[in-house]
């Protein structure tokens, strides 16, 4: 852009995905839009009590957001909430604890900014109108995001045929490196043998069988939490600061929190 182009105006609608300080009174806002991927962009005097729009750009709320065009990073002009999640969400240590980890994990897996992704974009939202709505237990919400935002980036599990050689299930051993089940003539070393009914409750969270994943056990959860964690931490090489705690129990007292968000 030569310095003779007039700087460019932008508006999207996205998901405020984090924020951190700048300066005395600004602050840097992250925000994942449904048309132009992930934005990193200067809130300006967004810290100050008078400001006219810095409640709207705090994490899980869902914005219509104005952008101008900055040297070094997007200047946000213009900011309106559509859905405001974040007190609903808030009020529930489950759910918070997954919502913090939607959001970290759809920040990590957008590390290209500016490049459009829809689908994770929408899985987002989903999650979290369902986080706030308590539409299912979050612990099932957080791990059936987290299995659609990995097929969206390419590394969906295998939960039915073999993860090597596609050899038709199902199969007994679990490989995160080989990415799901595995064959007996493909087992690598080291491989896990989870109960059938906790692949049975990854399937029906990946492809949205509500009533066969809420029909569930505990244990079986938990069980599939791990292997959903361990998935995820190993496509990403290295571990979401947020995921170990989440509090996998179906109901909690409010607490005092403090935003994990704020740098």
């Amino acid at each position: 852009m030569s310095a003779h182009t007039p700087k460019a105006l932008y508006r999207d609608e996205g998901i405020v995905l984090r924020t951190q300080k700048l300066g005395e009174a600004d602050r840097i806002i992250t925000v994942l839009t449904r048309r132009h991927g992930k934005v990193r962009a200067v809130a300006k005097g967004v810290r100050r009590t008078k400001s006219k729009f810095g409640a709207r750009l705090e994490p899980f709320t869902h914005v219509d957001v104005q952008f101008y065009t900055g040297r070094n990073l997007d200047i946000v002009s213009q900011v309106e909430s559509i859905r405001a999640y974040g007190q609903e969400i808030v009020a529930d240590y489950p759910a918070y604890t997954a919502g913090t980890a939607v959001l970290e994990t759809a920040d990590r897996l957008t590390a290209e900014e500016k490049e459009p992704s829809l689908r994770l974009f929408l899985l987002v939202v989903g999650a979290l109108r369902a986080l706030g709505e308590r539409a299912h237990p979050a612990p099932l919400v957080l791990d059936a995001f987290l299995l659609r935002a990995m097929s969206v980036a390419g590394w969906e599990p295998a939960l039915a045929d073999c993860a090597r050689c596609g050899e038709a299930g199902p199969h007994r051993h679990f490989s995160v490196p080989a990415g799901g089940t595995v064959c007996p003539a493909c087992r690598p070393a080291g491989s896990a043998m989870p109960n059938p009914v906790t692949i049975e409750l990854l399937d029906a969270l990946l492809t949205g069988d509500w009533p066969r994943a809420e029909a569930s056990q505990g244990t079986n959860r938990r069980e599939g939490s791990g292997l959903v964690a361990a998935l995820l931490q190993w496509h990403l090489e290295r571990g979401l600061r947020s995921l170990p705690l989440v509090d996998r129990t179906e109901s909690a007292p409010r607490r005092e929190m403090s935003l994990l968000h704020e740098a």
